[in-house]
């Protein structure tokens, strides 16, 4: 019995994600997005802290924890509440960050928008991987009091520093030398731009973009004739070995609701450079466990500070992993138990 159960036993957990299991799975697999992680991360708390969870609905449940409040979801959201039942939704998606995904989805602001506010307004409790998040749904119109911001987390377990995966990474894409790379999808949204404007500055450095490329009836192609320097791999099975062959993590994106990615590349202990924008406020510091970079001329300074100045690069790790930590799936199962029974208790 594991330190948690005392105090979890008895409660019993939805946890829900939209076509998860649809087709074996088919529409989740190979993608390898910040949604996924966090659902399993979701799977490996509820087993951590004790509680009995489902993936599909039970009416025996206490609370349904939605992931995606898509059509289904809100069928089961209104079933639930007929029953009394404790609603959950993780604010994985706003209307800002889903505007870039797909070329199409710009035609669709307004009424992503319109849907998200409603069904986030149904939710007894709405979780928000950032501050940041939960200030656009609160601008959205939705009440600050059943919003609270609570981290993706990161399985440490996952990421780490790993010489052997390392030499593996490295060998399966023929690298060699200083590394700039990141992990995520290759849509325009991530800051392609500015990763291909970087790595022309620097041809003597090899970057690579680790993360799935979708097709160009879905998302902007990648451009045709690409710097000699630079590669793109697709979906990756193994994205600890990724981390690992890379030694400046670079997220250039323009919107983001956390960025587990993030997480991911501190937990190995790499020296990170991010795009300066909101959502990073009050967890990642310019300096301290992060660089911050504006425009192009800004990103290669960072660059060129972090290949020559190994005291600010070790500063940077440290500092990283300590950020990690505080942000690990099990550091936060404590807060999170916490949050299940006082939405139980009302």
């Amino acid at each position: 019995m594991n330190e948690y159960n005392k105090i979890s036993n008895g409660v019993k957990i939805c946890l829900y994600l939209e076509f998860y299991h649809f087709w074996g799975g088919f529409l989740y697999k190979n993608i390898g997005t910040g949604l996924l992680s966090s659902y399993k991360n979701q799977q490996k708390s509820l087993q951590a802290l004790g509680i009995e969870f489902s993936e599909e609905w039970s009416p025996d449940c206490d609370i349904l924890q939605i992931n995606t409040p898509w059509l289904k979801s809100l069928w089961l959201i209104k079933k639930a509440k007929r029953l009394g039942k404790k609603v959950v939704i993780w604010s994985h998606v706003t209307a800002e960050d889903a505007r870039e995904v797909f070329w199409f989805n710009k035609y669709f602001f307004p009424l992503i928008k319109k849907y998200l506010t409603y069904a986030y307004g149904l939710a007894d409790l709405v979780f928000c991987p950032s501050e940041y998040t939960k200030s656009l749904l609160v601008a959205y119109g939705l009440p600050s009091e059943k919003l609270i911001a609570q981290s993706n987390g990161v399985d440490l377990n996952l990421f780490y520093r790993d010489q052997k995966k390392r030499e593996v990474g490295r060998a399966q894409y023929a690298l060699d030398g200083l590394i700039v790379g990141t992990v995520g999808l290759a849509i325009p949204r991530k800051g392609i731009d500015t990763f291909l404007e970087l790595a022309k500055k620097f041809p003597e450095h090899q970057f690579m973009w680790f993360g799935k490329i979708y097709s160009s009836l879905m998302a902007k192609p990648l451009p045709k004739n690409l710097p000699a320097n630079v590669k793109f791999t697709g979906f990756v099975n193994d994205i600890c070995a990724a981390f690992n062959a890379i030694d400046i993590f670079i997220f250039p994106s323009y919107e983001e609701n956390q960025g587990m990615v993030i997480l991911e590349a501190a937990a190995i202990g790499l020296p990170i450079i991010v795009r300066d924008i909101p959502t990073y406020q009050g967890w990642l510091r310019d300096g301290e466990n992060c660089l911050k970079a504006k425009i192009p001329e800004e990103f290669k300074n960072c660059v060129e500070r972090l290949a020559s100045d190994q005291i600010l690069k070790e500063k940077l790790t440290t500092n990283g992993k300590i950020l990690a930590q505080q942000n690990s799936i099990d550091f936060l199962n404590k807060r999170l138990l916490a949050i299940y029974q006082n939405l139980l208790n009302k």
